[in-house]
């Protein structure tokens, strides 16, 4: 039954006083006997949601009014204490977990089909023979294809308790009948590291693109396999990297800095501060390291980036950094849901906050990219706003700012050719990815016999591909789109996804960054030094 209008000044009243009994069910581990020992309060509120329950007039979900009741006090304390619902917390969990159990494939939802781009390599589904191009048409005797289906639905089929086998029936081109294919379900990674290759003889990369359980040790493998080929410097990207675990970021730092070093510093509202030091495992410590940060780049990749700086240890290259110097521990709250609750503070090892303001509300503190963009910050470094109140010296007497991100030691401006609305646009509605897909579609066997390393550094993209995209673009949005102010980035974003698509494992980026105007700098300042 809906909730009548008359009624909502009560619920909302009603609401507040559910989301403070909620408060008093949560998991601190320090001093909650303390905090929550007295019981009227709570008994109170109990007895509340009670009456509500079992004697108001209409039929009232509390769960509902406790779930919008939560979000709204979170959104009053600070702008990263948020409320994970029973109904997200696994994708959430898995995502931070680094890994699910599945089918192991690549796909998305194709006219109505689900469509194979890709299976993961060493994968239960590749080693069952599933390909790029194929369509899974059932699962386990059912249709998994249609208009009325849904993401979730699909995944829910094909995800499963690890070992449990799932039979397909899958349509591939060329083929007179459905293929017949029984799959073992296992733990399939969600990769940390977008790419890890050597852009010169001693100088090695590596994209991380968030901190989770697993990231610490897909770095060191992705490290010492780059120290086995001869990298003796290494540039670490962290460019749109929105963070993750502290601990992760910590153990990253670790490997750069001798021991003893000041990693990090929190401090909670008691006033109690926990240092980090480095330890002597570092396997990177002699090595040269070159941080590549973009207005982005949040929460542990500031945390690395501000340790590596104030240690004087390497080069911060790029852009102020995002602003987000708090510490959020989950707690659960006893239903499946949890919330995500800022417990302290971090601080760089010369003593600085890069925590960005949100006095004037969440609205104001996620607007903050379109304001830099705005005063020409993102174009040029005298447009940053530093404060000479929050001015810190590093050992060496290199000078620091807190109050708002990280400011590179080399600024490296927006590439407005690259970050351009059309181009975002077609990224992020998925058209190059299509397009290519079914560009690839027409004649897989042409390029069945392209190694990754000859596609990467020979292929080229014609313009008779450009125009078939162009025509394929005006006819999907009936618009009328030409490339030719940025042809040749699109010809680069139609490389890189074919070799995304083609090869995976950081083909991408590895196309996208032979035009990047951030790696370009790096070579020129590494070839200096």
């Amino acid at each position: 039954m809906k909730i009548r209008k008359k009624y909502l000044p009560l619920i909302l009243g009603v609401a507040i006083a559910a989301g403070i009994f909620i408060g008093g069910k949560l998991n601190f581990s320090d001093d909650s006997d303390r905090l929550f020992s007295s019981n009227s309060k709570k008994d109170k509120l109990n007895r509340l949601i009670d009456y509500i329950d079992y004697e108001y007039v209409d039929d009232i979900n509390t769960d509902s009014i406790v779930d919008v009741t939560v979000n709204g006090i979170l959104e009053n304390l600070d702008p990263h204490s948020v409320y994970i619902p029973k109904e997200d917390m696994q994708r959430v969990t898995e995502n931070m977990k680094g890994d699910f159990v599945g089918i192991g494939v690549s796909f998305y939802t194709y006219n109505d089909t689900i469509t194979v781009i890709r299976a993961v390599h060493g994968g239960p589904s590749e080693k069952a023979g599933i390909v790029g191009g194929d369509r899974i048409i059932m699962a386990d005797n059912e249709p998994i294809f249609g208009k009325d289906i849904t993401n979730d639905e699909i995944i829910k089929k094909l995800k499963g308790p690890i070992n449990s086998n799932v039979k397909l029936k899958v349509f591939r081109k060329g083929e007179s009948e459905l293929l017949d294919f029984t799959v073992k379900r296992d733990h399939i990674p969600i990769k940390s590291i977008d790419a890890a290759y050597m852009l010169s003889n001693t100088l090695g990369y590596i994209k991380i693109n968030r901190f989770a359980e697993s990231t610490y040790k897909e770095f060191k493998t992705a490290l010492k396999n780059l120290q086995k080929i001869g990298a003796t410097e290494l540039v670490l990207d962290l460019r749109g990297n929105p963070g993750g675990f502290l601990t992760i970021a910590e153990s990253i730092v670790d490997e750069f800095l001798e021991e003893d070093k000041l990693i990090l510093f929190t401090k909670n509202k008691r006033g109690s501060i926990k240092k980090s030091f480095a330890t002597k495992k570092g396997d990177f410590e002699k090595g040269k390291v070159y941080v590549l940060i973009d207005e982005n780049s949040a929460s542990a990749s500031e945390i690395v980036a501000g340790a590596l700086q104030d240690n004087d240890k390497g080069t911060i290259v790029g852009r102020r950094s995002y602003g987000k110097g708090l510490v959020q521990r989950e707690m659960e709250l006893g239903d499946g849901s949890a919330v995500r609750l800022t417990v302290s503070r971090y601080y760089t090892p010369t003593g600085r906050s890069i925590q960005r303001s949100y006095e004037h509300g969440n609205k104001d503190y996620y607007d903050d990219y379109f304001e830099r963009l705005e005063r020409g910050e993102l174009l040029d470094p005298e447009k940053i706003q530093v404060a000479d109140s929050l001015k810190f010296t590093t050992p060496k007497g290199k000078v620091v700012y807190g109050g708002g991100g990280i400011i590179p030691d080399v600024f490296v401006p927006l590439d407005t050719s690259m970050q351009n609305e059309t181009l975002t646009f077609l990224q992020r509605r998925g058209f190059i990815s299509y397009f290519v897909f079914e560009e690839l579609d027409k004649n897989r066997e042409a390029y069945q016999n392209l190694t990754r390393e000859n596609f990467i550094s020979d292929y080229e993209v014609d313009d008779e591909m450009v125009i078939a995209f162009q025509d394929y673009l005006n006819f999907k949005t009936k618009a009328n789109i030409t490339f030719v102010a940025y042809n040749d980035e699109v010809k680069l974003y139609i490389k890189a996804t074919l070799a995304n698509q083609l090869f995976g494992n950081g083909a991408f980026e590895e196309v996208i960054n032979q035009d990047d105007i951030m790696i370009d700098e790096v070579l020129e300042l590494n070839s200096a030094d």
